[in-house]
């Protein structure tokens, strides 16, 4: 049997001692093995060539069509052959053919990440994956706004709801808080992103499932560098060294992004590190360090704006941001270790991780309010440290029927934070640090312990999961002038998946999905009880959901990929804003919701120098009975807020030789309701489009490129985000009108 480097191309004599494999794929561990059938069997690079990604499920009327379709061998994708490779790990743990799995799952390569963009922030990747919502604010201190499926629409700041990993390192807290902004763009081989039931198997507040995998370094060493200029003030510069060989290798990526910011007093400036060293302890084990960090120091916050406000200036700022100084300042650093092992046929995988996140955030909670608060106070300062790891084993089992594999695994999840609030003001100076109101130190635990199975027998597919999720909150409060608001609330919860997919053809697998799943409530939503009282919201109970999805995925020729999707999800509990009065927001739980849906994804290969893809989403989000919140009756039927009804993304990109790629993007997003009576204006639908292009010349060890870029070309004005529920009816996000950029790099490779 042939054992195939997928760097070099070529088959690799030094791997071949592992026998049972034909082909390495990289996750975050490095190189990960996958079964192959046939001595044979052509193998491919596993991420080879642009567009290696599967997207999402096709309607039942294209059941007829995939009997019609020309059966082909799955195994063999011979190089240089227009099909779409897609290899994922994310819910499997092992590298599986995405079109081979029972859920919706996609994977966007190397190639879409880097291919014209900027690499700044993840809208630039994920608007293309259905059923995803990304929302850049231009707010670089509330981070993105992301949803899937609905979950995480209501996020005020940073991204909820969702699970967020990078490399298997968790970038989201036990809570259920994540930032996006510390998944390193440059260093990305892949994201993959799923959703729907199968998510659940990652426990609680898992709506969908972001991660991120980083590269290998490989081959001879090489440095590069590059730089770009745009709009607004904007600046980025990077550099970068990597290389190695099929037993260790070493990347190093540092990056500067500066911008005045498309808004008045929104000026950011991020610094990212990111470090890797992959090596092969023996022939049966492989091992990666990584260390990440973020730095933004003083980026401005501009606060949202009222529609008067957005429709007098798109680039106006609310005044209590410049008044009272508004801004954030992040320090983050984290380290983690990937550690996997074969033995026999089992697989042993080990992950640790250990880091610190230092914030401090002024807001603009007015002085006369701060002076009468008896807690929280209008600056906000934390130092969290956190630390975890992940146990797990993958087990095929023999004597059975096909092809049946059991993975077992523990995760165990902590963030600690020593909490402080000041009031925002000294004496008659605003913007400053004051008195102390707020001493506390919040811990967030979770231990959850897992098992799934995957069964291949003939042309049916099996997968389930459960996982015992939980969730841990306790409260050391030290500040005892307003009493001691100590405590501890505890959340435990089943949370199983069942899938299962029927081939119906080699080229159209039908399938369906169902799974249980919570939503446990962030620190920053149990801050405070609703009313007068002081003291955390330990009442909160979590939101429960029950997700249900089939789908359809369909091959059309070698370049050609349909997947479709309808879904139903069921929640009780929703959590919503009680009262936003005072600077301090409150909340509780709802009664019912259901989101019902359809998402269809292509991808098409039309020719050799042409490519296409699609992302559609249809999406009905309503409360399914009445509640009272803030004294107003919500009404059964109000849309849930912050989530778009349509959603349609498009590229066609043009390569007319191997040095030059051209692409041209629309978006088009339905108006979006900001607040739970669905009575305030609306922010409007928007369609825009995108040009870009990206030149590479080669001369001997030097590599040239150049980027040029222009964003929303029809210079639309539209609103790119929304606060939802904002207490000052400041709901709205201007997004840029027409934006230019343009860069250039070079690189050097050691011969």
């Amino acid at each position: 049997m042939r054992v195939f480097d997928y760097r070099a191309g070529k088959p690799s004599a030094s791997l071949a001692s592992i026998g049972r494999f034909s082909e390495w794929c990289p996750t975050g561990l490095g190189d990960v093995p996958v079964a192959r059938t046939g001595d044979d069997a052509a193998l491919t690079p596993c991420s080879a060539g642009p567009g290696g990604r599967v997207l999402n499920l096709l309607p039942l009327l294209l059941l007829g069509l995939g009997h019609a379709l020309p059966a082909r061998a799955e195994s063999a994708t011979p190089v240089g052959s227009t099909e779409l490779p897609s290899l994922v790990v994310t819910a499997t743990y092992a590298p599986v053919s995405s079109f081979d799995l029972p859920f919706a799952i996609d994977s966007v390569q190397q190639p879409q990440l880097g291919n014209g963009q900027l690499g700044v922030n993840l809208s630039e990747a994920l608007q293309r994956v259905p059923g995803l919502v990304v929302q850049n604010r231009q707010n670089y201190a509330q981070d993105l706004q992301v949803s899937s499926r609905g979950f995480g629409a209501r996020s005020a700041f940073g991204i909820r709801g969702l699970k967020l990993l990078s490399d298997g390192i968790p970038a989201s807290t036990p809570d259920g808080q994540g930032q996006a902004a510390t998944l390193n763009l440059d260093v990305a081989e892949r994201i993959e992103v799923l959703r729907g039931p199968a998510s659940t198997i990652y426990g609680s507040n898992a709506g969908g499932v972001i991660q991120m995998f980083s590269r290998d370094g490989y081959g001879a060493p090489k440095v590069g560098t590059e730089t770009s200029v745009g709009s607004d003030g904007f600046s980025k510069q990077h550099l970068y060294s990597e290389g190695g060989n099929e037993q260790a290798g070493f990347l190093v990526d540092a990056s500067r992004m500066d911008t005045d910011g498309y808004r008045d007093h929104s000026a950011a400036r991020r610094d990212q590190t990111f470090a890797k060293v992959n090596f092969k302890p023996d022939a049966d084990s492989r091992m990666a360090l990584i260390f990440s960090s973020l730095e933004q120091n003083g980026t401005e916050d501009p606060l949202g704006q009222t529609w008067d406000a957005y429709q007098h200036d798109p680039r106006s700022v609310a005044a209590a941001a410049e008044t009272y100084n508004t801004r954030k300042s992040i320090d983050h650093q984290q380290l983690g270790m990937n550690y996997e092992r074969y033995i026999g046929d089992a697989t042993l995988q080990v992950n640790l991780y250990a880091g610190q996140r230092s914030v401090v955030q002024y807001l603009s909670i007015p002085k006369t309010v701060v002076s009468n608060s008896q807690r929280g106070g209008g600056v906000v300062d934390f130092d969290r440290s956190f630390h975890g790891g992940t146990l797990r084993w993958i087990q095929p089992l023999q004597g059975v029927p096909g092809n049946l594999t059991l993975t077992s695994g523990l995760d165990y999840d902590q963030s600690r934070d020593d909490r402080h609030g000041y009031q925002n003001f000294s004496g008659d100076q605003l913007g400053v640090k004051g008195e102390l109101r707020r001493d506390e130190q919040d811990t967030a635990t979770s231990l959850d312990p897992y098992l799934q199975a995957r069964w291949q027998l003939a042309d049916w597919t099996f997968d389930a999961g459960v996982r015992y999720s939980s969730m841990d909150m306790d409260v050391d409060d030290h500040y005892l002038a307003n009493g001691d608001s100590s405590g501890s609330k505890t959340y435990r919860q089943f949370t199983p998946s069942l899938s299962a997919m029927y081939a119906f053809t080699p080229n159209l697998h039908g399938y369906a999905s169902v799974g249980k799943g919570f939503e446990t409530p962030t620190q920053a939503e149990m801050a405070y009880a609703p009313g007068a009282a002081e003291g955390f919201n330990f009442d909160l109970d979590p939101a429960a959901s029950t997700q249900y999805e089939i789908g359809l995925k369909a091959k059309v020729g070698e370049g050609t990929r349909i997947n479709a999707a309808l879904f139903e999800i069921r929640s009780d509990d929703e959590i919503v804003v009680a009262s936003a009065t005072d600077g301090r927001t409150s909340y509780q739980n709802a009664g019912k919701t259901l989101r019902r849906g359809f998402e269809l994804g292509v991808q098409s290969r039309l020719s050799e120098r042409w490519e296409a893809s699609l992302a559609y989403t249809r999406l009905e989000a309503t409360y399914n009975e009445d509640f009272v919140a803030g004294g107003n009756t919500i009404d059964k039927g109000n849309h849930l807020p912050g989530v778009p009804g349509s959603s349609l993304f498009g590229e066609l990109v043009w390569q007319p030789r191997e040095d030059i790629s051209m692409g041209l993007e629309g978006q088009y997003r339905s108006k979006v309701y900001v607040e739970d009576r669905n009575e305030a204006k609306a922010a409007p639908s928007y369609a825009v489009f995108n040009w870009r292009t990206r030149f590479e010349q080669k001369a001997g060890p030097w590599t040239f490129h150049e980027l040029v870029r222009l964003d929303n070309l029809l210079d639309r004005q539209y609103v790119g985000s929304v606060i939802v529920g904002d207490s000052n009816g400041r709901y709205y996000e201007a997004a840029p009108g027409r934006s230019w950029y343009v860069g250039a790099g070079l690189e050097y490779q050691f011969q």
